[in-house]
């Protein structure tokens, strides 16, 4: 079992990782959020390759995605679950377009979390606010 650090980390692995290329935009914004959410606060940021690999390594299993959304789902209380998914379209949203792999894990991750339909829209549209540019 890993904790909500670990879980939080993996879901945006997993949005980075689903198209074969993690940018270093993605990477990039995966730092970011650990280094400066307040949920991270008690993270030990030395960590955060540790855990990516450990990600890596579940996802190279035969089973390796439905296993790790299965332990994220275990590993997330459910208050977390729409951070989770926030923090999933802050990854899609790094790169100027997101892949239909990338769409299609954000589907996953919201139905394995029981984030509802609404609250996903409000939180794809806040992501896509904030990663704007002209």
């Amino acid at each position: 079992m890993i904790n909500h650090h670990s879980a939080l980390i993996y879901v945006m692995v997993l949005v980075s990782a689903c198209d074969g290329d993690m940018t270093d935009a993605e990477l990039e914004a995966i730092g970011e959020n650990v280094r400066y959410l307040p949920i991270f606060k008690d993270f030990d940021i030395d960590r955060l390759t540790d855990v990516t690999r450990e990600c890596s390594g579940l996802l190279a299993d035969a089973d390796g995605l439905e296993t790790t959304l299965q332990i994220v789902k275990e590993a997330i209380p459910s208050r977390l679950s729409e951070t989770a998914y926030a923090l999933a379209c802050d990854i899609a949203a790094a790169d100027p377009s997101a892949s239909q792999e990338e769409l299609r894990m954000l589907e996953l991750i919201r139905h394995k979390l029981g984030v509802d339909r609404l609250c996903a829209a409000a939180i794809e549209r806040g992501a896509r606010a904030r990663h704007t540019r002209l």
